[in-house]
């Protein structure tokens, strides 16, 4: 039987997306709606401003502590990508990354 991870760990593949009221400088993931259903359900609790939940990122061996935050309108969580870690990792809008996620 294969290990599963903690239940506070998570991995995905989505696309980088640009925040359509600020295209100039918000890029964001969508966490996918089943696995943001999990993060809600088991670590709603611990959410803070604006349903925000601390966590740990990695995107191309780069790693950074930031927030989730819950979007309505996706029906998911989202998470902001900072343009450090995009120049980093040599990535930009519309490219399709891998992303280890831990809840904090």
């Amino acid at each position: 039987m294969a290990e599963q991870p903690p239940p506070g760990e998570f991995a995905f593949t989505t696309e980088l997306w640009l925040w359509e009221a600020r295209t100039d400088s918000w890029t964001f993931v969508s966490l996918p709606e089943d696995l943001s259903d999990v993060i809600a359900e088991v670590h709603g609790d611990r959410a803070a401003g604006f349903g925000s939940i601390r966590v740990e990122v990695a995107i191309s061996g780069n790693v950074w502590r930031t927030s989730i935050f819950p979007d309505k309108a996706r029906g998911a969580f989202v998470l902001p990508v900072k343009k450090e870690i995009r120049r980093r990792a040599g990535i930009e809008a519309g490219d399709t990354v891998e992303v280890e996620l831990s809840v904090l």
